[in-house]
């Protein structure tokens, strides 16, 4: 039997011509009104110019500008623009061959697969963590620790003679750990994220973090008593449903929640009750993992280990880490074929470009970098926060960094202010900035970047000093509300220990 010939496609000069037209790139001006007539912009006005912006420095290809990044694509640049490691012909050779197809690593596998899993496990391994799932999506990773610990609880149940019962997760209030299926029903940041979307009645409980609006000295007694109330309330909700709570997931740091941290010992307060229920720990480190705290993973400063870990972001590659725990279950989810899987099983682009980017975490020591360079921020954000009232709580652990405004309008105000002066930065909780730099970030240009809010901060101080001169002289009626007493009431910024 012969093989039918090629259909060549008849080109004509029209033709022709139609190709030549979509060839053409489009200009950066033309960017955002090209893409807003078919898709909502609410982002950074910024057409980002991928050839020329360098380490930290993001440029806008409309105008040339250039921009400090400390939002870092929401804190998934593991290093900087257009690291020099990846002009080597072999590296751009690794790239180019991986974005001609998009393989199905579920079902055909590759060199660049096995390496970079090995790669993965050699730089950012956690023992006993050594079953990985990996995925496209943040919220998927989360999703698929969820998956994992309803079949792990619900064949328990079975086993024990409960039924299929065991599918619900217990949770904290500000947490955020997607926008997809069953992660709505644990993401409580934003009603605007999940109103109108059905959701499953699980277990929330209060969010015990440190309050940095406190006095230092007082911090340990008021955050012992809030999580002696959570406590109470999870220990009640384990009472109430019993074996129907297949887990408790945590962020070690909350992150779109408002940058809240949690002591140690609370973390292993959790490892406790988890260990005395028969209930699988959780940990979404897609925001405070791959290095960003100072340490590979955020749970590593508290010497606490989960039985599942979401990661993501900064990994490129999305996915879940399993522990040991997972195999009291004999066919679990991660043993058995097609209960975790998707098409691309991650993707492969992003594989092998994450691949390269472990390998300069590891020759850099950029870990290191994240700690060292961390700490040198923090400081410089307390210097900053002496010098303006209106700032406090500045708080941080590695390059994850935050400090608190007022309220809304004037988080908004620095946020756009920051940005105006060629600083992106990001809005975390209610009135926190946030700030989420490359792990190769250097302190030079925390200098540069510290220099303009500084240029900000004063020139905000000279207007709301010419509004207090105005005030002055028209003095508000009883109806007005006077905030100039609030608004500059100073609070004490905090290191984190344990």
């Amino acid at each position: 039997m012969s093989i039918p010939p090629v259909l060549a496609e008849a080109v004509s000069p029209r033709n022709r011509a139609a190709k030549s037209e979509r060839q053409k790139q489009i200009a950066p001006s033309k960017v955002l009104d090209t893409i807003e007539q078919h898709v909502l912009l609410d982002g950074f006005k910024v057409v980002v110019d991928l050839d020329t912006s360098r380490g930290s420095y993001l440029l806008n290809a409309v105008d040339g500008r250039r921009l400090i990044d400390l939002y870092g694509f929401f804190g998934s640049m593991p290093v900087g623009f257009n690291h020099p490691h990846f002009d080597e012909p072999e590296v751009r050779r690794d790239l180019l061959r991986a974005a001609k197809v998009k393989v199905a690593n579920s079902d055909v596998y590759s060199q660049g697969y096995a390496e970079f899993v090995a790669t993965f496990e050699r730089v950012m391994e956690l023992p006993p963590l050594e079953r990985y799932l990996f995925i496209e999506g943040g919220a998927l990773a989360v999703e698929n620790c969820l998956k994992a610990a309803m079949d792990w609880k619900v064949r328990k149940n079975m086993a024990a003679g409960h039924g299929e019962r065991g599918t619900q997760t217990l949770h904290f209030r500000h947490a955020f750990h997607g926008r997809s299926g069953y992660t709505m029903s644990l993401t409580n940041t934003d009603p605007r994220k999940t109103d109108l979307f059905a959701k499953f009645d699980w277990p929330r409980v209060s969010c015990p973090c440190i309050d940095f609006s406190l006095p230092e000295s007082n911090h340990e007694t008021d955050v012992i008593e809030r999580e002696q109330k959570s406590e109470r309330e999870i220990r009640d909700f384990i009472e109430q449903r019993g074996v129907d709570i297949c887990a408790i997931i945590i962020e070690p740091i909350q992150g779109e929640g408002g940058d809240n941290h949690f002591r140690g010992e609370w973390l292993r307060k959790l490892r406790e009750i988890c260990d005395e229920h028969d209930i699988l720990l959780i940990f979404d480190e897609v925001q405070c993992g791959m290095g960003v705290t100072g340490r590979n993973w955020c749970s590593e400063h508290f010497d606490v280990l989960p039985d599942l870990l979401a990661f993501g972001k900064k990994a490129q590659v999305c996915g879940v880490m399993a522990g040991p725990r997972i195999d009291e279950v004999k066919d679990n989810a991660f043993r058995l074929p097609s209960r975790l899987n998707s098409t691309w099983g991650g993707n492969f682009t992003d594989m092998v470009r994450s691949t390269h980017y472990l390998h300069i975490i590891e020759q850099e020591r950029l870990v290191e970098n994240a700690a060292k360079v961390g700490a040198y921020f923090l400081d410089q954000l307390r210097e900053l926060q002496c010098e303006e009232p209106l700032i406090s709580a500045a708080r941080g652990r590695g390059l994850f960094l935050a400090f608190d405004l007022p309220d809304a309008k004037t988080r908004e105000e620095f946020w756009h202010g920051f940005f105006d002066l060629g600083v992106l930065t990001l809005r975390s909780g209610e009135n926190s900035i946030r700030f989420r730099p490359a792990l190769d970030i250097t302190a030079e240009v925390i200098d540069e970047a510290m220099e303009l809010m500084r240029k900000f901060c004063r020139q905000n101080g000279a207007n709301d000093h010419a509004v207090m001169l105005s005030e002055a002289k028209h003095p508000a009626t009883s109806g007005d509300q006077d905030l100039s007493a609030t608004k500059r009431k100073p609070n004490g910024s905090q290191s984190l220990g344990d």
